[in-house]
């Protein structure tokens, strides 16, 4: 009796919680954005036609902005996740040293706008490891590459860079970050590791 209890314990799933993957976040890092519900969700920060409709964030205030429904969604541990890594970079001085580098290299920005998005997805994964959420298989979860639409930036948040890198990629970074549960790891190209590990709590 005790083992077929046990066994029914283990299979029972992690339910995917954002707000855990939040308090990770200002545990690990400080400045981390507030999250905040918004019915309209379209009605915050310049939010329009290709904005993403579940969750953003919005740089101009640093808050994370949700629907009513979002916290249900059982990808939205990753989609927190996904933001929180945007909000590290922009407040520890990556977005600063990623915007200086696109702007002297034009030609190679799209590359460059990869980079920050697979070092998004590394940080991601750290958060969602240390939060104790399960990990994620991107290609069931999601309906093709999750966030191809605008997600971040100033406001007008519509007008945000939504770069695709392909699914392959996200995983890739991803599972980086959530093996390792450590933000050195997400170093990629240009963009060291270092303002990360600087940022990190003691």
């Amino acid at each position: 009796m005790r083992l077929i209890f046990a066994l029914t314990f283990c299979a029972t799933p992690v339910v995917a919680d954002p707000y855990a993957v939040v308090d990770t976040a200002r545990a690990m890092f400080d400045r981390m954005p507030e999250v905040q519900m918004a019915d309209p969700l379209a009605a915050q920060c310049g939010a329009g036609a290709q904005t993403n409709p579940q969750v953003f964030y919005c740089t101009s205030d640093n808050t994370i902005y949700h629907g009513p429904d979002f916290p249900t969604r059982p990808q939205a541990g990753y989609e927190m996740a996904h933001l929180l890594g945007h909000a590290v970079q922009v407040q520890h001085g990556v977005a600063d040293v990623a915007l200086r580098t696109i702007t002297r290299n034009r030609d190679r920005e799209a590359e460059l706008r990869g980079m920050v998005e697979r070092q998004v997805n590394c940080i991601a994964g750290v958060l969602m490891a240390r939060a104790g959420q399960p990990g994620l298989d991107i290609a069931t979860a999601f309906d093709g590459e999750p966030f191809q639409n605008a997600h971040w930036g100033r406001s007008p948040v519509d007008d945000g860079p939504h770069l695709p890198i392909g699914v392959a990629a996200v995983q890739e970074w991803l599972d980086r970050g959530y093996q390792a549960q450590d933000v050195s790891v997400c170093a990629v190209g240009e963009f060291g590791s270092e303002l990360l590990v600087e940022a990190l709590n003691d």
